[in-house]
């Protein structure tokens, strides 16, 4: 029966984070549902371990454009 009611009851989206150093670097991920304190942290698309001690690569940030509201915000409305 529980695994019923797990159907129904929302779960948190968690987004993926990168740590980028002052050159670029990937330093360490993070996944969580708030965006993480401090400015080095930048949204990825997905966790790769590959990207650790490189640069990260330019097409793994997530842009969010102008005017589009984040997920937070489409939820209160």
């Amino acid at each position: 029966m529980d695994f019923i009611w797990s159907l129904f009851t929302a779960r948190p989206k968690y987004r993926n984070y990168a740590r980028i150093d002052q050159r670029g670097v990937c330093c360490a991920f993070k996944q969580c549902t708030q965006p993480p304190a401090g400015q080095d942290w930048v949204e990825v698309t997905e966790q790769n371990l590959s990207w650790l001690n490189k640069p990260l690569p330019l097409n793994a940030r997530i842009t969010r454009r102008a005017g589009q509201p984040a997920a937070r915000q489409l939820r209160m409305a």
